[in-house]
């Protein structure tokens, strides 16, 4: 069963930077394809980013060019570099995984981590 943990979740300042981590255990990572994705309280899940098996990355429309998104096979571990964060960029950020090629779409992940919580505030 592969079970991701996100961290690197907390308290930054508009215009600041965030890295999130998501580690993989219980499984053969590198087979895998990755998203990311954030829900705020009130609103639907969203799409942020995903990276395929072959080190593809692929990214939503909100973040573009602001999010960078990677993996180290070797380590289990995938991760979202954000920059020039704002206040639009908090909420609850969720790594997932799926055999198939990275889609937008929450069905194309069976495996899920439980969130890190990103708050962009003054």
């Amino acid at each position: 069963q592969v079970q991701p943990v996100e961290s690197g979740g907390g308290l930054v300042q508009p215009g600041g930077s965030l890295s999130l981590s998501c580690v993989f255990s219980g499984g053969t990572f590198s087979i895998y394809s990755v998203a990311w994705f954030r829900q705020a309280p009130g609103k639907e899940r969203e799409f942020v980013a995903a990276i395929s098996s072959s080190d593809s990355p692929w990214y939503g429309d909100p973040p573009r060019g602001r999010f960078t998104v990677a993996r180290n096979n070797a380590k289990n571990t995938a991760y979202l570099h954000m920059y020039r964060l704002n206040i639009e960029d908090s909420g609850v950020y969720f790594c997932a995984a799926g055999s198939g090629v990275p889609i937008a779409a929450s069905s194309g992940y069976t495996y899920w981590g439980r969130g890190t919580q990103v708050t962009v505030s003054q």
